[in-house]
Order: C-alpha cells, then sequence, then structure tokens
C-alpha cells in the first residue's frame, strides 16, 4: 500500500526514525495529553494491546499481520481507542501510549 493510499486510509505515514524524534521531543519538553490517569481502564484488552503497537510506530496493516487481525478490524480499534480517550488522532495516541507505559 502506498504512503498516499494510507494517509487516505486515516493512517500517519512518517519516514523511518522520525516518529521516535517527535515521541522523544514531545516527551521532552511538553505535558501529556490530559486523560485522566485511570483511562486505560476504558480500555478492553485487545484495544490496550493494539494502543501499545500504535505508540510503538506500527501502522494498522503491521499490527493487523502481529495480531492476525483484519485491517479493517485494527482501524475499528483505534476508531475506539480515540474515542474512549478523548484523543485527537493517532499521534495523540503514539503519545498516550508513550507517557503512560503501554509501548513494547
Amino acid at each position: 500500500m502506498s504512503s498516499v493510499e494510507r494517509t487516505a486510509d486515516g493512517e500517519s505515514v512518517f519516514a523511518p526514525g522520525i516518529l521516535d524524534r517527535i515521541v522523544t521531543r514531545y516527551l521532552a519538553g511538553a505535558p501529556p495529553p490530559e486523560v485522566p490517569d485511570d483511562a486505560a481502564r476504558l480500555l478492553s484488552a485487545r484495544e490496550r494491546e493494539v494502543l501499545g503497537l500504535v505508540g510503538a510506530g506500527l501502522d494498522n496493516g503491521e499490527i493487523a499481520a502481529r495480531l492476525q487481525l483484519s485491517p479493517a478490524t485494527v482501524k475499528s480499534h483505534v476508531r475506539h481507542i480515540l474515542a474512549k480517550l478523548d484523543l485527537r488522532d493517532r499521534i495523540h495516541a503514539v503519545l498516550w501510549a508513550h507517557s503512560h507505559g503501554l509501548t513494547e
């Protein structure tokens, strides 16, 4: 799948290494997204697993392959995660996962 197709599908596409630099700089100087500490309990076990992989920089296709799910199911999980945690987008989900220790 091309970067254009992935972006059109709602994914964030970054060159290798960029996501790590974004997260590192953000966590070093900015407060985490304003979500209650107990918000992780709102997520199902599968949603926490998906969020951890999103936080590790995997795209929906990679998460689907790792968890043996369809990409559409992963996309649905990501959408539910964003809604439950009141996060704006996938980048905020990555930051939230890092700040709450959910990444691998």
